[in-house]
């Protein structure tokens, strides 16, 4: 094992370990106690372990010859210009790299698409299937395929074709995904094909069958949802259009009107221009209107709700299905965590960013009990909102 692959997997532990106490913070205030020392400890490592380690990987990494440079770009460029969508996921299948052909079949541009995981663009029971064969894939189990569909086409149904890539100098294979739409499958069991690791052969017959099936026209529920996408963007415009310029406060009022209800079921509004951040807007369920949860989240400061900071520190939108860490935007007056009490199925969590790299606040929305989860291709359009909000906010009287 070389000293990068275990730097990789001494890292992969060390984050391990960091989510584990990371779901502590649970825990009554008297078992914390054991915890923050274990969390002390764990910074001491990545401060006199971690970091020396990584200064001196980067230090003997290779830059490569002109000639390596010039054909990683012919790759990346053909990589883009397949005619079959294609995407390079880690083996949690979070997107890496996403085609061009990609992007049109699943309605989500690359850009937004990669950090993300690939398995949030299929529906809810597809999931799971198809995170167990990427990391059987990764592992080396050999290359897979089964029926996924996508949440923008779930009448279509879509072969998944899943081979490994090891890549040079990282510990863990890249798996290579193509897909092909409206190409079903064995049902069942049997749903999954497993070939021989490593066989070439399972990528040229997924590329053939994707390059002799004809694209499918959209059916009437994907055009709904575009439908109902654009209306929605066009109603935002409409009602930022029609605030006052200077007046930030009836920006965040007008926008979060326009997404509650018909876009989620709670909407909460944080201004960070001043010291200390405070909650500008909270609009609940019909039921919540000024009840007990409704109250508790009002009365929240934003900083002790850890999604809000971090989406305003990182300046990029969140979205999670069934979010893990349940104390993720803070607890209520008795302790309770507040995404129990509403009873959250999904979050989108969306900073305010304006053209100057500021950002101004946070627009927190929740999907309640039943209710579908955001999709990523909804996150993409809630973050073209999120931007126009953020230009609103920044508007001056004439």
């Amino acid at each position: 094992m070389t000293q990068t692959d275990e730097f990789g997997e001494d890292l992969a532990d060390f984050v391990r370990r960091v989510a584990e106490l990371r779901s502590a913070r649970a825990l009554p205030p008297g078992e914390q106690r054991g915890v923050l020392d274990a969390a002390l400890f764990e910074l001491q490592h990545a401060a006199e372990s971690l970091w020396p380690r990584y200064e001196r990987l980067a230090a003997r990494a290779p830059d490569g010859t002109p000639a390596d440079r010039h054909e990683r770009r012919l790759l990346r460029t053909l990589f883009q210009r397949l005619p079959l969508p294609v995407a390079l996921v880690g083996r949690d299948t979070v997107v890496r790299r996403m085609n061009s052909a990609a992007t049109g079949l699943t309605g989500v541009r690359a850009g937004y698409a990669t950090g993300r995981p690939l398995a949030g663009l299929l529906a809810s029971g597809d999931r799971g299937p198809f995170r167990t064969h990427a990391a059987a894939t990764a592992r080396g189990e050999g290359a897979r395929s089964l029926t996924v569909r996508l949440q923008q086409r779930p009448d279509e149904p879509v072969r998944a074709s899943l081979v490994a890539l090891p890549f040079p100098g990282e510990p863990q294979a890249t798996v290579l995904v193509v897909l092909q739409p409206g190409v079903a499958g064995p049902t069942g069991p049997a749903a999954s094909t497993v070939a021989s690791a490593g066989t070439p052969g399972t990528v040229a017959s997924a590329a053939a069958g994707a390059a002799g099936c004809r694209p499918v026209p959209p059916d009437l529920a994907e055009a709904t949802q575009r439908v109902a996408a654009m209306d929605l963007v066009d109603a935002m415009a409409c009602a930022l259009l029609s605030c006052p310029p200077g007046d930030a406060d009836a920006v965040l009022r007008a926008a979060a009107r326009v997404l509650h209800g018909r876009f989620a079921d709670w909407v909460v509004a944080d201004t960070l221009g001043a010291r200390p951040p405070r909650r500008a807007v909270v609009l609940g369920p019909a039921g919540e209107t000024d009840g007990p949860l409704w109250r508790a989240v009002a009365e929240q400061a934003p900083e002790d709700c850890p999604l809000v900071m971090e989406a305003a520190r990182g300046g990029s939108a969140s979205l999670q299905v069934r979010p893990e860490d349940i104390l993720a935007f803070g607890e209520d007056a008795s302790g309770a965590s507040v995404m129990v009490r509403a009873g959250v199925s999904s979050v989108l969590c969306l900073p305010l960013v304006r053209e100057d790299g500021g950002v101004p606040g946070v627009l927190t929305l929740f999907r309640t009990g039943a209710r579908r989860a955001f999709s990523m291709a909804e996150g993409q359009a809630a973050d073209v909102m999120s931007r126009h909000v953020a230009l609103a906010m920044r508007r001056r009287p004439a």
